[in-house]
């Protein structure tokens, strides 16, 4: 339900509310009647609550204007004056019978009070409604002020982070014109730089008309990520940048996998020009970044930039705010009860000397805390500090690109992770090492986390361990999608466990786990993993085995769907129909059904124009279109008809006029009527695209056999019957068919259908089916001189729609001319005169025109 639906419903429940109070007026004597329709109103009450609920949830970003605030508060209003006199009326009428009969005999002497406060009822509802007079529908009112209103983007804050005195610093900085445009937060990896940027951004300062948002590098966009490649880098970064075009609404999603760097710069010039917004750029690891952004001009906007990266720290002109052990310590120890879920005075005595040992590094202590959660024995506290520094000594050293400086920092993050897995079922442990094999370049979508949870263990829950991960902070979930993402330094303790994910996932697999899993690795998994992942697919293709075969393909289907929630989508693609291309043929030639529906599913998700230019004469050559057509013959499954179907249209589309002739031969129309009923609703769409391509390949020839086989009687039924966007795909169909078939003997389009049809189809149309003369034409657009003329000189029936077809031109007409117009065919005092005295019929004609009639006379005489 939309906004406008969800509002038009509040004036409703309001409308039946105040039948409802007049039938419990009636009912006020009647002991057993009253006290329903009490529970009556109690329920109209609690619809309008969820109603205001899910208003206030579709326009959270926009309850800064006044005016839509308002008109929220007066509907809330309506709800708190209802709540306690509904309550008063319900006491009145539960009395006792005895009590009630005293009652009837006091009112006849001093009145009901019943009734007052059902008259009192009444009056609020009235008032509401009379305050929404001027729109007559709320929704409408709600609706019209939110689209006035422009959005205000917000950043999620990290939850736990306390306010701490650099907060507030910041915030000021960000008040004051004259300081940097750039704003850079420095210090070391897991110190808090993202938590304090994303707590600033998430309350801006109101100078920030157009709010705060946020946008993620990482390391993996910068020049050493790519192997010193400045292509690759340019074409990493373009992505983020065709990503931020999306959120803050200049796309409404991204376009070109493929845009030049510097034509997405000039467009982010366009998107920013005017706009007053708090830009995040967080975990920035070259100057360029910071420079693209910091060069945009006719903007009131500023840069947030967090880094840990020397070179942009030390270069970039800005004003720089550190992170330093002082900061931390202020809040490091309202994280750890956040975290722990302990109040102060339970924590152990020992929570200082842990506090002490992480270094208050605000990631270390929330790893720790989650670990030790609603712990209150010592011995634990500080078996947990001598566990940390155990771990931390024997942890995997940091991988080169750290600074010196952050070595021992990252050793104690490190031992706090090894910490937190031993705290965790053997499951959980298990799943997060598998999870070194994936990049986490991008967020991951849960169904490849799935999927290698599927040939881990099949035992227990995967949402169980997941949830593990997520509560130890190894794993960070997204709210509004199923993602997962990790925190960098998490990603850094990853990669020191690449190999033993290799070892459990890949080498220590059986055949049919490592045919499933590889496809995913080929799209989510480290470069070295995906070199691997790409050998074992090819040889799962390669052999003999059908199961394997289908087990693979299923698998590629299955990680190019999940892959449409990362920026690398087309990559992806491409990858998975270089592979399968080659092979198509050779899959279809098999004496498998299985496998060629799976095959026919792979070509109709994965290949592109291009692909089927070069893959379609192997095609052709291993008689693709008798194995295809015949098992259509036999399938009764919707899907795979739709899929081999488009697949047959394709191969007719691109192939030699043998094929095309072949292809009409061997398909059964039937099936292409069948699955254009009324009924078959989920198909309709891509029957739509295959008949039209068929029309395009096989002209009148196969237009033909679609009228033969009745398919434009259901195009017809569906103009009759479907949705407005069925109708319009029915229309053009039916005007492709006609325009290529001519006038064939056994249409079902006949003079009345013509009606259902605009009018310029219909002009199109009706010289193929129309003999009979008799049948009134097109209608044609009039004149404002014709329709005077049969205003002045027709018979009853002619001035009937003559009176109706003038109203436009009255609604419409403005400006000097178009008086004079009138003044000189002296019509207004004509119709007026005809209004009065005509027919009856004339003057119902015209019931919507004497206002407006009146109005323009008014004018003309002045």
């Amino acid at each position: 339900m939309d906004a406008l639906q969800v509002v038009s419903a509040a004036t409703q429940i309001v409308t039946s509310m105040v039948g409802a109070v007049h039938a419990l007026e009636q009912a006020s004597r009647n002991l057993d009647e009253a006290p329903k329709r009490i529970r009556s109103l109690e329920d109209f009450v609690c619809d309008l609550e969820n109603l205001m609920r899910r208003i206030k949830q579709k326009h959270a970003y926009k309850l800064h204007n006044p005016q839509l605030d308002h008109q929220l508060k007066s509907l809330n209003s309506l709800i708190e004056r209802l709540h306690p006199k509904i309550r008063k009326a319900r006491r009145m009428v539960s009395k006792s019978k005895i009590k009630n009969l005293a009652h009837v005999v006091w009112t006849s002497m001093a009145g009901d009070p019943l009734r007052k406060l059902l008259n009192s009822i009444n009056d609020d509802l009235n008032w509401w409604l009379e305050s929404q007079i001027l729109a007559q529908n709320v929704e409408k009112v709600i609706e019209l002020t939110a689209q006035e209103v422009p959005t205000r983007l917000k950043v999620k804050a990290e939850q736990g982070y306390p306010i701490s005195s650099k907060s507030k610093f910041l915030r000021k900085l960000l008040e004051q014109e004259e300081t940097h445009q750039v704003i850079l937060i420095v210090g070391l990896s897991g110190i808090g730089k993202s938590c304090l940027a994303r707590q600033v951004a998430s309350d801006p300062p109101e100078r920030f008309v157009g709010g705060a948002v946020e946008l993620g590098f990482g390391q993996w966009c910068s020049r050493a990520a790519c192997n010193g490649s400045k292509s690759d880098y340019q074409k990493r970064l373009a992505r983020k940048i065709s990503k931020f075009l999306v959120q803050i609404g200049f796309w409404k999603k991204i376009k070109d996998e493929n845009s030049d760097l510097e034509y997405l710069c000039c467009l982010l010039q366009e998107a920013l020009y005017g706009k007053s917004i708090l830009i995040l750029l967080d975990d920035v690891w070259e100057q360029d970044i910071v420079e693209r952004f910091a060069k945009l001009y006719d903007n009131d906007c500023k840069y947030l930039v967090t880094t840990r990266n020397e070179a942009v720290y030390e270069i970039t002109e800005a004003e720089k705010v550190e992170l330093s052990k002082d900061d931390i310590m202020e809040i490091s120890k309202s994280i750890l009860l956040y975290h722990s879920l302990l109040a102060e005075e339970e924590l152990p005595a020992a929570a200082e000397s842990l506090l002490e040992r992480c270094g208050h590094h605000p990631l270390t202590v929330a790893v720790m805390g989650k670990a030790l959660r609603k712990e209150l024995r010592s011995e634990k506290w500080e078996k947990a500090i001598t566990d940390l520094s155990t771990f931390a000594t024997c942890a995997p050293g940091p991988v080169s690109y750290v600074n010196e400086k952050e070595a021992e920092n990252t050793l104690t993050i490190f031992g706090s992770f090894e910490f937190s897995l031993e705290a965790m079922p053997r499951d959980s442990r298990r799943l997060f090492i598998a999870l070194a094999a994936l990049s986490w370049a991008e967020p991951v979508p849960e169904a490849c986390l799935e999927a290698i949870w599927s040939i881990l263990v099949q035992k227990s829950l995967f949402s169980l361990a997941v949830c593990k991960l997520v509560e130890g902070s190894l794993l960070m979930k997204d709210d509004t999608d199923p993602l997962y993402q990790v925190h960098d330094m998490v990603s850094l303790y990853l990669d020191s466990k690449t190999n033993d994910s290799i070892q459990m996932l890949i080498n220590g697999l059986k055949a049919e786990e490592i045919a499933f899993i590889c496809p995913w690795f080929l799209i989510f998994g480290k470069e070295n993993i995906k070199n691997i992942a790409e050998e074992k697919v090819e040889l799962s293709l390669s052999v003999s085995e059908e199961k394997l075969v289908i087990i693979t393909i299923e698998a590629i289907l299955q990680a190019l769907m999940a892959s449409k929630s990362i920026s690398e989508l087309e990559v992806s693609r491409i990858c998975f129909s270089g592979i399968l291309g080659p092979r198509i043929a050779d899959l279809i030639s098999r004496d498998s059904q299985s496998l060629t529906v799976v095959s026919a599913e792979a070509i109709t998700n994965i290949f592109s124009k291009g692909d089927y230019c070069s893959y379609i004469p192997s095609l052709e050559t291993t008689g693709a279109v008798d194995k295809l057509a015949g098992l259509l013959q036999k399938s009764e499954d919707p899907m795979i008809q739709t899929d081999i179907l488009t697949v047959l249209t394709k191969l007719a589309e691109f192939g030699t006029p043998e094929t095309v002739d072949k292809v009409l031969q061997s398909i059964p129309f039937d099936k292409l009527a069948t699955l254009l009923s009324y009924d078959a609703k989920e198909w309709h769409e891509n029957m739509f695209t295959i008949l039209m391509s068929l029309a395009k390949v096989g002209k009148s020839k196969a237009v033909e056999k679609m009228f033969a086989f009745e398919i434009d009687k259901n195009l017809i039924k569906l103009l009759e019957n479907g949705s407005e966007v069925v109708q319009h795909h029915a229309i053009v169909t039916l005007k492709a068919f006609y325009e290529l078939a001519g006038s064939p003997a056994n249409a079902s389009l006949r003079p009345a259908n013509l009606n259902l049809l605009p009018w310029q189809v219909r002009l199109r149309l009706e010289r193929f089916i129309i003999s009979d003369r008799t049948v009134p034409p097109s209608p044609k657009s009039q004149t404002f001189e014709d329709v005077i003329h049969r205003l002045l000189d027709g018979d009853n029936k002619q001035v009937q729609g003559a009176t109706q077809d003038l109203i436009p031109f009255l609604e419409k007409a403005g400006g000097e001319p178009c008086i004079k117009k009138f003044l000189e065919y002296d019509i207004i005092p004509e119709l007026v005169k005809m209004m009065q005295c005509c027919v009856p019929e004339i003057q119902d004609s015209a019931y919507a025109a004497p206002d407006v009639l009146q109005q323009w006379w008014t004018t003309c005489l002045g």
